[in-house]
Formats: structure tokens, sequence, C-alpha cells
């Protein structure tokens, strides 16, 4: 995996995790690997409408489909 990746996974990981213990460092990190402010942007946002859409299912307790639970 090239630095790029793992600094991107490592911020996607921290802010899903632990989303208010997120810094600029952080985002310098993802700075100094060539991502500009509309990449940072995407990231975070692809990972907050995630997080979005699962908190609503399971907020209003929608199940999987049988196909998705057969692995």
């Amino acid at each position: 995996m090239n630095p790029q990746d793992k600094a991107i996974l490592a911020y996607t990981s921290k802010l899903t995790r632990t989303p208010g213990a997120i810094s600029k460092a952080d985002i310098d990190r993802l700075r100094a690997q060539n991502l500009d402010d509309r990449g940072i942007h995407d990231i975070c946002a692809i990972v907050a409408y995630f997080a979005f859409v699962n908190r609503m299912a399971d907020g209003l307790g929608v199940e999987l489909e049988d196909r998705f639970n057969e692995r």
C-alpha cells in the first residue's frame, strides 16, 4: 500500500471511530500526501455520508435482505 493510501485510511478510521479527535495535524498529513482541499473534502464527505446512512438504518431498525446475510 502506498503512503497516500495509508494516510487516507488512517484519517478515515479516526474520523469514523473518534471524530472529535480530528485535528489540523490529521489534515496536514493528508496534504503532505499531495491531497488538495477538494480531495480532503470528498474523503470527509464520503465517510460522513456512510456514517449517516448506517445510523439512519440502525435507528429505523432496517434489516438486511436475506441475500446479504448468506455470507
